[in-house]
Order: structure tokens, then C-alpha cells, then sequence
């Protein structure tokens, strides 16, 4: 807004003072209202305004010219009307080219084409407002010129709006983080830099300095102007000049060394345009420009284009060898004006122009201000301009809702050798892409999920590795970096005597990372804190942030409010907070034998014991004499050997396969049983002879005891506005001593019921003390240690690499190794019953076991219900016969012999019952062959 009432106040007086000394060259010879015509003029005027003798203007004036007389050979616009071109030179001097523009539109133009600057077309946009004559521009790209303020001002080229977003996507794309601006001081040049530090700010980058020098500047001013942007951080450079002056940039650049490797030159559309317009190239020029990039407008190759190519050679006016964009440009404004002017006529408007009743005339004056006259049917044909819409030789003719020409596209040229080449395009609906914008166009392309893509640049110093974009500045200033001077856990980091003043894990992490830089860094430490309690670490953080200190290198933990002022490495070391708390040994228990296991396992493990010895007996009963005797000793061998195979110490031999598969199994359950109890009952005797009144964050929380922390830490600001515990219940701790006392005390004795502490402290604490203490729960933060730099270092980048590079090669833990020792201490208390071995452990082992048993036992009784059959059949028919002429009330008898005889046999021995087996069929073969013998000699 400041810009804008700026140049409404430069443009009214400078409009002022010009008619304040201007006098007509001619005047009117009658003075008349209006002056109106009933038909189609037969000519009307066109006026062009800009510098003849300037890149833009030796290539605009032909092709102006070209389309005037292409227009008036054309039957199909302005039927009946020539059109005669007015051209006045502004001479690259805003005073003239004022005075010019008033010249001009006192010839009653319908249009003004030009100016080609920016600052000239700020003042005459006052004036054509006025008169109501549309102004297009086909070469002023200030962005400030779109806004309301200038209605009649058209522009017929892309704004520098666009060009600097696509300067800032680039530097996004590359990895620059800072960018410095050379620029000339004028309305163009500030206007066009003022968006491009937008743009970079949307992009977390930003302009680092703005170097900026008058127009028309000697090269002695342009000398020190780079010589003192050569002493800063970044080595980005936007160029942001005209294309008539530009090149002594370059010049002085190559003379003071800054075209080599390491350097980025990245110049707007003024580079391709001087270019463009040099055929063929010079190669002096060319020398220079080795390895810049450079944006252009970018116009598609379409056929109209091709054919004002192929007629560019035949004009017979005076002009560049080449021509540029803003000859294309130039050309379609006279197009642009005639058709639109084709449109206004066909449509009834009238060509007339009236005085204006705030310019009179007065006795006292010698300016005949009568000859300015307004045009009546401006505001109409303004309005049909905008609304026009065709292709011309730059491409499709269009204007959006702010009056700028649709889709706006760039080309990013690489310069080298003696010419340039396409490395990509840029639009602002499709960002950067080596596809041309109107085929993505036509293929209605989404860049939602697109990735930037450019061809591979060749930088300056012909390298193909894209250049860091800075380095630590040539004025002799090393980093301060900033050093907590801890009094506690010194192993981290503490003050040392010999250089570089400083020692400790981080200090030698620190060292190692930038070591593994490609540059080199600089750097002095300087200790923060006064050396009797450890510095807050916050207000560190801050000292950083507020360009105090450079970077921060200690044992500063990354949190989120931090991480919103300064930039913060990789984390180099895992962090987190836990809760410490004073441990107690519990009192020998004696019944702690029975712990390891639950009662169900206690019962369910006696009772397989007496199955399977009682399923074993069975099985060896009848083949094995260990198993036999009276039924008092047999049932002590059940219990002998059920339990004396929990030691392998059974003397009793299994014969049966059947006895010998059950014992197997149930051997193999027995050594899993025995080694899960020992682990078990071993880790509670040991192990679990701690315990804590304390069982984590939430047990803490909701006590009312006091809490320790360390002097210095976060941890106070998270316990009190996160966790909302009282202030009072806190304690700050300075030293490793007071932790110990403060636990050992206890709440009752002024101490603290427990420490909250991050954990590298935290196990290195417990290694010291032996173990006397322990964490309980789980870390409730996650988090991690990082080195701090300012907002937007670039160091950061390159040190979270190393520091990634340090942990794939073991180097970190190598440091780690040294400095601090590993705790062998377990980290948290468990309780007993998370040792105490359940049923759901074994239960499959018991189910194995139980069908092993039950499958063993099947085949054992149907092998002797078969024997028993076998063995069966006489002694029943004997008692058949002498029972049968007993009543149907003894059946009951029977049945009960029947299972009498039937347990008696399963208490024979095996061998007897076989040899019996064998007397029985021996016997049954004697009786057949008798019966045979007396059959054969029996009379027939």
C-alpha cells in the first residue's frame, strides 16, 4: 500500500511539473466540444511509446510496424479503416518519456502501445486514466502495475509476479535455504525483488540481502557492490536488472572470481532477452555468462510463430539482427488493439473525443491544456480489449479476472559453450516440469502429486554437482558456539583446560560430524552458565535464537517449543523421561520354593505325576516283576516311581514298547517342568528382591510426595504445564550427591519419593551408585539430544547427514563406548507374579502327555481283551453246563464270575498266559485227530 500512494505522488507531480513547462508544439485551430463521426473512421491513430535504441525497443519497433501493415492489408479487420502508428521515443529518461506520452495522446490515439519501463508507465497510467485511453504495455512487468489504481493500463506480457515464483520454486528445488538480490533501485526492480522475498518466504527460504544500485551506475559502484556481497553467507545470486546494463555484472563477477565453482547465477528474463537478440551470439559475451541459468518467457512454437520467424529477416525496417520475446509481444498489442477495435465498431461504437472540463486554460498560462481531450468511448473499448481472446504468434491471448494474460509460462535456460539450452519450463498450474506447459495443458495436468523435475545443469566452473549455495562468509568471523558449563554428569560435556576448551561425548560427537564436512568450519566454544549450577537450557536455546551464539553443541534436548525458534540436527542420542525411585531388598520368604508356579500348575503337574505312573504300572504289570507283588508294594512303586521321575532317578526298568513310549514323553514334559521351574524360582530369588512403593508417572502423579529434577532440564516446565503437578511438589537437584541423598531420605526426611530425569543421565546415575536404584514404568516422552543453529543454517542439513554417516559406521557408538560406560544395571523393577509360571504355558506339554496315555492304554486293553477271548471260550462252556439248571436269578452271579475271571486274568503274567494259550491249542489239535480216525473206519 505504501508503494502504491508512493507512486501516485511521484506520478502527480511529476505530471504537474511536466505541465508546468510544456507548451504545445501545436495547437488546435478551433477549439470544438466534440467531434464525433456517424461511420467507420476512415484512419485512426495508434501511438507506440518506448525506447527505440534499447534491446526491447530495436526488436518491438519492426514487428510494430510489421502487424500495422499486416492489419491494413488484412480485409477482414477494419473494414474500410487504415490505421496510421504514431511512434514516440521515451529516450530510457522518465522525464522524457512523460513529456513524449502527453505529445502523443494530444494526436487523439485510441491506444497506446508501450511503454516498454516500468517507471514511465506508472506516471502516463495517471494520464490515460484520465483521458481514458487504454494503455498496453507490452514490456512493463512491475506486479504493482495490476493492481485497481490503473484500470487503463493493460499488460500484454507476463507479470514479474509469476517470474519470481518461478525463481523461488527453483531454489526450492535445488535445496538453497538463502538467496541474495542484485537489482537495479527503480520501480521494476524493487516491486519484482519485494515478490520474490514472498515467494522464498512460502518456501522456507528467504533473501538474505538485498544488493541494489541506481540505474545507470558506473562500474566502479557495481565493483564494490559485489565485492561486498561476496564477503556474505550465500552464493545464490538473483539478477534482476534491465537487459541493456546487465552484462557489467557479469563482467566485474568474472574479474573478481565470482564465476567459478561453488557460485550460482540465476538471472530473469532480461539475460534471454539481450540474448535473443544478438545473431549470432557474441562469443565474448557468451565467455561471461558460463554456467548461469536463466529465466525466459516462454512462447510455444506454433506455426504463426514459425511464419513472423521466417518473415523476421525480410522487414526492411532498422532493427536488432534477432528478435526477442517482447517483439512477439509488441506484435500481437497491435493485433490485440485492431480486433478489439474491429469488435468496438461493429458493435456501434463511435470514435470521439471531448475536452476535459478540469484542464482549462487561464489568462496567466501559456499552456494550451485544450488539446488533451478525453475519449469517449474508452471505458467501452477498454472493456472489449479484455474480453478478447485468439492466438497470436506468443500464444493464446487471454486476460483473467486481475487483467493478466492466462496461463503464464516460463522456459529455464542453462548458458554454455556459445548458446543455451531448455533444462525445464515452468507455469504456475503445473511448477516446474521438462514437459511443455500446453501439452499438460491438453492432458488437463494434476500437480497435487507431481514431483519438480529439471535436466541436469552444468554450474559455473563447469560442474554438474549443484554447488552448496554458501559458505561460512570471507570476513574472518568463526561460529560461536555455545557450551552449557554443566556441574553435574560431566561426562557429557565440561570445561577442559587444554583446547579447544571444552570435552565430553557431545563435544566429540560434534567434532566427528563436522569432520566428516566437505568445508571447512570455523568454530570457537564459548562456555554459557556460571560454573556453579548447570545453565537453563531454554534461555540457551534463546541466546541462539536471538543471533547471540551460532549454534548450541551440549546435551540440549529437542522439544517442540524449541524446534520453533532454532533448527536442530539429527538426534544423536536417544532421550526420553523416566522415573527413578529408592529400592528395598524383601525379607526371605520360606515357602519362596513354591512361587514359580501357580496352584492349578502345582495341581495339575502331582496329578500327571500319579497318572502316568499309574498308566506305566498298568503297562508293566503283567511283563515286568518290578511291577508285581502285594498291593501294598505295588502301590508304593506307583508313587516311587511318579515322582522319582521329576529327577530321573527312577530305578524301576520299562519293558513294554507301550510303557517304554509313555515314559518318553512324559520325560521330555518333566525336563521342560524342571528347567522352567529353575529359571523361575532363580529369577525371584535373585532378581525380584525389589520392590517400590512407586510404579510409574501415574502412581506419582496422583501421590502427593515431592519429585527431584535436575537443575537446568525441561523437565520441570513438562511436569508443571503438562502433567499439571503442583511447582511445590518439585525439587531442583544439582549434583549426582543430591539425587542420592534425596532418595535415600525419603519424602519423611525432606527428601524426594522419586527423580524424574531424562535417561542417558538416569543410566548413567545408576551405574555410579551400584545399582541401588531403579526405574519403574516406561518413558512416557520420546525424544532425542541435537545440536541448535539458528533458523535456516544450512549447517544443520549437513550435520544431521554426518551425523546419520557417524551411526551407519559404528563411529557413534565407539564415542558413546568411551565416555559412557554401560549400565548393567536392569532399567525397571518386576514384580514376582510376572515370573510365576501359569497353566496357559504348559498346557499343551499336559495335553500330549494325556493322549500319548490314553492311546497307550487303549492298545494295552484290546490286546488283552483279544487274549482273553481267545483264552475264554471252554472255561465259560464248562460253567454253562454246570450252572445251567440254576434259576434266572444267579445270572447276576455269573456275570460278576465272568468279571472276576476277567480281572484275574489281566493279573497273570504274560508268559502264562501265553504258555496256556499254546497247552490250549496243543490240546484242541489232539482231540481233532481222534475224532478223524474213528470217522474213516466207520462201515459204509
Amino acid at each position: 500500500m505504501e508503494t502504491f500512494l508512493t507512486d501516485i505522488c511521484k506520478g502527480r507531480t511529476l505530471l504537474t511539473l511536466i505541465l508546468c513547462i510544456w507548451v504545445p508544439v501545436e495547437v488546435m485551430a478551433q477549439a470544438r466540444n466534440a467531434t464525433v463521426s456517424s461511420k467507420r473512421p476512415s484512419s485512426l491513430n495508434f501511438g507506440a511509446l518506448f525506447t527505440f535504441n534499447s534491446a526491447i525497443g530495436r526488436s518491438a519497433k519492426p514487428a510494430i510496424l510489421a502487424a500495422i501493415d499486416e492489419v491494413n492489408s488484412d480485409s477482414s479487420v477494419l473494414k474500410g479503416t487504415k490505421l496510421k502508428i504514431i511512434f514516440h521515443d521515451t529516450n530510457c529518461s522518465g522525464f522524457l518519456g512523460t513529456v513524449e506520452a502527453l505529445q502523443l495522446i494530444e494526436n487523439d490515439v485510441v491506444v497506446a502501445i508501450g511503454p516498454q519501463s516500468s517507471g514511465i508507465a506508472h506516471v502516463i497510467s495517471h494520464v490515460v486514466n484520465e483521458l481514458h485511453v487504454p494503455l498496453l504495455s507490452f514490456g512493463a512487468t512491475d506486479p504493482s502495475l495490476s493492481a485497481l489504481q490503473y484500470p487503463y493500463f493493460v499488460r500484454t506480457t507476463q507479470s514479474d509476479y509469476f517470474q519470481m515464483y518461478a525463481i523461488a520454486d527453483m531454489v526450492e528445488y535445488f535445496g538453497w535455504r538463502e538467496v541474495i538480490a542484485i537489482f537495479v533501485d527503480d520501480d521494476c526492480g524493487r516491486n519484482g525483488i519485494s515478490v520474490l522475498g514472498d515467494a522464498l518466504a512460502k518456501k522456507r527460504s528467504k533473501i538474505a540481502y538485498k544488493a541494489a544500485f541506481s540505474p545507470g551506475a558506473p562500474l566502479s559502484d557495481i565493483n564494490d557492490l559485489l565485492v561486498g556481497v561476496n564477503l556474505l553467507e550465500s552464493r545464490v545470486y538473483i539478477v534482476h536488472v534491465n537487459p541493456d546494463s546487465g552484462l557489467s555484472i557479469f563482467s566485474v563477477a568474472k574479474d573478481l572470481g565470482m564465476m567459478t565453482s561453488g557460485y550460482v547465477w540465476i538471472a530473469t528474463d532480461w539475460l534471454p532477452t539481450h540474448l535473443d537478440s544478438l545473431v549470432p551470439p557474441d562469443p565474448d559475451t557468451m565467455n561471461l555468462l558460463q554456467g548461469v541459468v536463466a529465466v525466459r518467457h516462454h512462447t510455444p512454437d506454433t506455426d504463426l510463430k514459425k511464419s513472423f520467424a521466417s518473415k523476421w529477416n525480410k522487414l526492411k525496417h532498422e532493427g536488432s539482427p534477432g528478435f526477442n520475446s517482447y517483439a512477439l509481444y509488441a506484435y500481437d498489442s497491435v493485433w490485440l488493439a485492431a480486433r478489439a477495435l474491429d469488435v468496438f465498431l461493429n458493435e456501434g461504437g463511435t470514435v470521439s473525443f471531448s475536452n476535459d472540463p478540469k484542464l482549462k486554460d487561464t489568462n496567466t498560462s501559456a499552456l494550451h491544456l485544450s488539446s488533451l481531450r478525453i475519449f469517449d468511448g474508452g471505458q467501452h473499448y477498454l472493456q472489449t480489449i479484455l474480453k478478447m481472446n485468439f492466438t497470436g504468434v506468443s500464444g493464446q491471448l487471454q486476460f483473467d479476472l486481475d487483467k493478466n494474460l492466462i496461463h503464464p509460462a516460463y522456459d529455464i535456460l542453462n548458458i554454455g559453450g556459445t548458446g543455451f539450452r531448455k533444462i525445464g519450463y515452468w507455469s504456475n498450474s503445473t511448477s516446474l516440469s521438462t514437459t511443455e506447459p500446453e501439452i499438460l495443458y491438453e492432458k488437463s495436468f494434476n500437480t497435487s502429486g507431481s514431483t519438480p523435475y529439471l535436466y541436469s545443469v552444468i554450474w559455473p566452473g563447469e560442474t554438474i554437482t549443484t554447488p552448496r549455495g554458501w559458505v561460512f562468509p570471507n570476513n574472518g568471523k568463526p561460529l560461536r558456539i555455545a557450551v552449557p558449563d554443566r556441574v553435574s554428569y560431566k561426562d557429557f560435556v565440561s570445561k577442559d583446560k587444554s583446547p579447544p576448551g571444552v570435552r565430553g561425548y557431545c563435544i566429540d560427537v560434534f567434532e566427528a560430524a563436522i569432520n566428516l564436512l566437505p568445508y571447512a568450519v570455523p568454530r570457537t566454544y564459548v562456555l554459557y552458565g556460571g560454573g556453579k549450577r548447570n545453565p537453563q537450557y531454554t534461555d540457551l536455546v534463546s541466546q541462539v535464537a536471538l543471533n547471540n551464539f551460532d549454534a548450541a553443541v551440549g546435551d540440549v534436548t529437542i522439544t517442540t517449543n524449541r524446534t520453533r525458534v532454532v533448527d536442530f540436527t539429527q538426534p544423536y542420542m536417544e532421550s526420553g523421561l523416566v522415573v527413578v525411585v529408592p529400592v528395598k531388598q524383601v525379607k526371605t520368604d520360606p515357602w519362596a520354593f513354591l512361587k514359580p508356579f501357580t496352584y492349578q500348575m502345582w495341581l495339575v503337574t502331582g496329578a500327571f505325576f500319579l497318572l502316568v505312573g499309574a498308566v506305566v504300572w498298568i503297562l508293566e504289570h503283567r511283563i515286568n516283576h518290578e511291577f508285581r507283588g502285594p498291593p501294598r508294594q505295588q502301590l508304593m512303586t506307583i508313587f516311587w516311581f511318579s515322582f522319582s521321575t521329576m529327577f530321573f532317578s527312577h530305578r524301576e526298568n520299562t519293558v513294554s514298547t507301550l510303557g517304554r513310549l509313555v515314559l518318553i514323553i512324559w520325560l521330555f514334559v518333566v525336563l521342560i517342568i524342571n528347567s522352567s521351574y529353575t529359571a523361575s524360582l532363580t529369577s525371584i530369588l535373585t532378581v525380584q528382591q525389589l520392590t517400590s512403593r512407586i510404579e510409574g508417572i501415574d502412581s506419582l502423579k496422583s501421590s502427593n510426595d515431592r519429585i527431584g529434577i535436575q537443575d537446568g532440564s525441561f523437565s520441570r516446565k513438562y511436569l508443571v504445564d503438562e502433567l499439571n503437578i503442583a511447582e511445590s511438589r518439585i525439587v531442583t537437584l544439582k549434583t549426582m550427591e543430591d539425587y542420592t541423598k534425596a532418595l535415600q531420605d525419603g519424602p519423611k526426611r525432606g527428601g524426594v519419593a522419586a527423580i524424574v530425569d531424562e535417561l542417558p543421565y538416569i543410566e548413567l546415575f545408576m551405574t555410579s551408585t551400584k545399582c541401588k536404584f531403579r526405574t519403574v514404568g516406561q518413558e512416557f516422552t520420546k525424544s532425542g539430544w541435537g545440536f541448535a543453529f539458528q533458523r535456516d543454517s544450512p549447517l544443520a542439513v549437513d550435520l544431521s547427514t554426518a551425523i546419520l554417516q557417524l551411526s551407519e559406521n559404528g563411529d557413534l557408538q565407539k564415542i558413546h563406548n568411551k565416555w559412557l560406560r554401560s549400565s548393567e544395571c536392569p532399567m525397571q523393577l518386576n514384580e514376582i507374579d510376572a515370573d510365576r509360571l501359569s497353566l496357559t504355558s504348559f498346557w499343551g506339554l499336559f495335553l500330549i502327555c494325556g493322549v500319548a496315555c490314553a492311546i497307550a492304554l487303549a492298545v494295552f486293553f484290546c490286546r488283552i481283551l483279544c487274549q482273553y477271548r481267545r483264552f475264554s471260550p471252554e472255561a465259560v462252556e464248562r460253567d454253562v453246563e454246570e450252572i445251567e439248571p440254576a434259576p434266572r436269578s444267579s445270572r447276576r452271579s455269573l456275570r460278576a464270575t465272568s468279571f472276576k475271571d476277567l480281572m484275574d486274568f489281566v493279573d497273570k503274567k504274560e508268559e502264562e498266559i501265553k504258555h496256556m494259550l499254546r497247552r490250549k491249542s496243543s490240546d484242541n489239535k489232539q482231540e481233532a485227530s481222534p475224532s478223524t480216525d474213528g470217522k474213516s473206519h466207520s462201515p459204509s
